[in-house]
């Protein structure tokens, strides 16, 4: 089957012939390539048992954060972290950070925020890239200033803002650079918004609308091979859990990003099957069987603890026992535009 799987995604690539990603990083900070993680990511504070520390690794991508002592699996990192917190390599003699940051591709500069207190990402900027399978989003937060603006072309490499400390909870000491590469979840996110009776100032570039992807590995995985592509990288990841929900419609999802279909789409079922990571990353939509009459979970890892500490609490259960919780639940309507109120 994964051969199977394998094939279909080099066929769709090959049917779009996708773009080269010519990634660069988007700081002077290269220790993420000299093998030295430690001087790459910032640290974050932590208080743990009565222990107080500053891991560096809770400024890598995923659960890294928050940390839960369980019963069955120990210490647990709870918390999920969706970019990378790059440490500056210059500071001013007031110790700000004066690093350039740019961005890692060629592409549009669709969203910038300004106002440092319109979110938690303080001041940033969202770039576009099309490679030809789908548009991807770079997110570049808690900058000092923004030196583009909205609707710019900007080749890989090139300046867009100087890395600081804006945004909730960073001081002038944990000056840096957060960083995602993500996939878009929704092209109607203010629909959404308005479904569930909340207030949002950034369209579809709001951080909750992005689903991000393990930036860290995409840049290790790029330069060891140059030609890879994202529908590549994801490739090799494993679902968590997978749901099944009725079909109604062709998915917006899977215009957006066509090579997560598997299966034969034109052909009539009577529901759809989405695979995820337990961050939420789609990696494949089929077409299923199943008769639903509502998203139902029908596949979940098997873990001793909560499925919650492992899924962004949008899992409930444990063992190979799963439901959806409201927040799944409304993850999956954002993913589907079914929204409810």
């Amino acid at each position: 089957m994964k051969f199977l799987a394998t094939l279909a995604l080099s066929l769709s690539l090959a049917a779009a012939d996708p773009l080269p990603l010519n990634l660069s990083l988007p700081t002077d900070n290269t220790a993420i390539f000299g093998g030295k993680p430690e001087d790459f990511y910032m640290w974050v504070p932590r208080t743990f048992e009565g222990v107080t520390s500053r891991p560096w690794t809770a400024g890598q991508y995923g659960f890294v954060r928050t940390l839960r002592k369980t019963k069955d699996d120990g210490i647990v990192a709870t918390q999920f972290h969706e970019g990378l917190d790059i440490k500056p390599v210059e500071r001013d003699s007031s110790n700000a950070a004066l690093d350039e940051v740019r961005t890692i591709a060629n592409g549009i500069v669709v969203h910038t925020s300004p106002n440092r207190g319109a979110s938690n990402y303080g001041i940033y900027v969202v770039m576009e890239h099309d490679f030809g399978y789908g548009k991807i989003y770079s997110l570049y937060a808690h900058l000092a200033k923004i030196t583009v603006e909205k609707g710019q072309s900007l080749a890989s490499g090139d300046a867009l803002g100087i890395m600081g400390y804006t945004g909730r909870g960073l001081n002038r000491e944990r000056s840096h650079l957060h960083l995602e590469v993500n996939l878009m979840a929704s092209d109607h996110y203010d629909d959404y918004i308005a479904a569930v009776g909340s207030v949002n100032t950034h369209g579809n570039y709001n951080g909750r609308n992005l689903i991000g992807i393990d930036a860290s590995s995409l840049f290790l995985s790029h330069k060891a091979n140059p030609e890879i592509s994202i529908p590549t990288f994801l490739a090799s990841a494993s679902p968590y859990f997978k749901v099944a929900l009725p079909r109604e419609a062709d998915l917006s999802l899977c215009q957006r990003y066509p090579w997560l279909k598997r299966g034969d789409h034109d052909a009539p079922s009577p529901s759809w099957e989405i695979a995820f990571t337990g961050s939420g990353i789609p990696l494949s939509i089929i077409p299923s069987h199943r008769d639903v009459k509502q998203p139902l979970v029908t596949y979940v890892r098997s873990t001793r603890s909560s499925h919650g500490y492992y899924t962004q609490k949008r899992l409930t259960g444990t063992g190979r026992n799963a439901t959806l919780t409201n927040s799944g639940r409304n993850f999956i309507g954002l993913l589907t535009d079914k929204f409810k109120k």
